[in-house]
């Protein structure tokens, strides 16, 4: 990409988190983003299609890497199983503390996915989330009863609601601005109150 280009994509890239931050993605204007950066609309136009795809564009890669981070997180648990001891089995890995300090690493693009995106694709994003860690942990469950382990029968609807309780309670550090230093010593009170309670509701 030419210097030129890629310095206005950069100015483009700086005016839309700005608007979308303002004004939420339904009520940003790419006319006010265009006038930002000193172009025209079409001119912006030829660097993303849509508004749609800027916003996306903004907030895909902090949610890619942090569903990698859940799966390395997934692993790191299915590792477990192959230890030998019962007790050792689904032990506390940190990972909401690994999961805020990723969040506040991107702070402004989960800004924009949990505060700004009413009308995108990204609006039930915390759903999402709890849906696919509700799946993994009733898999992680059902791996341990192949071991021989008992585990007790949960059910299934009143689990999605408390794992969306605990997905939204994550995001809420961001909904409400902590610091840094604030969202990590929260992620720790986190784990010490929705761990043993997950682990007791499992008969664990």
């Amino acid at each position: 990409m030419p210097r030129d280009k890629t310095e206005n994509h950069e100015k483009i890239v700086a005016a839309a988190f700005r608007e979308f931050m303002d004004h939420g993605f339904q009520e940003a204007s790419m006319r006010r983003i265009a006038s930002a950066c000193g172009m025209s609309a079409s001119g912006l136009y030829k660097h993303f299609p849509s508004k749609e795809a800027m916003f996306a564009a903004l907030v895909e890669p902090a949610i890619d890497g942090l569903m990698a981070l859940y799966h390395e997180i997934e692993d790191d648990y299915f590792q477990e199983l192959a230890s030998k001891n019962p007790d050792s089995l689904w032990v506390d890995l940190g990972e909401t503390v690994r999961e805020m300090t990723y969040i506040y690493y991107h702070f402004n693009e989960f800004k924009l996915i949990v505060c700004k995106s009413q009308g995108t694709k990204y609006e039930g994003f915390t759903h999402e989330m709890a849906e696919l860690k509700e799946e993994v942990t009733f898999r992680y469950m059902k791996a341990l009863m192949q071991k021989g382990i008992s585990v007790n029968k949960v059910n299934q609807k009143e689990f999605h609601l408390l794992v969306t309780a605990n997905v939204e309670a994550v995001f809420q550090a961001v909904v409400h601005d902590f610091s840094k230093k604030e969202a990590l010593h929260y992620a720790q009170t986190l784990e010490k109150f929705y761990f043993p309670a997950w682990r007791s509701l499992f008969g664990l």
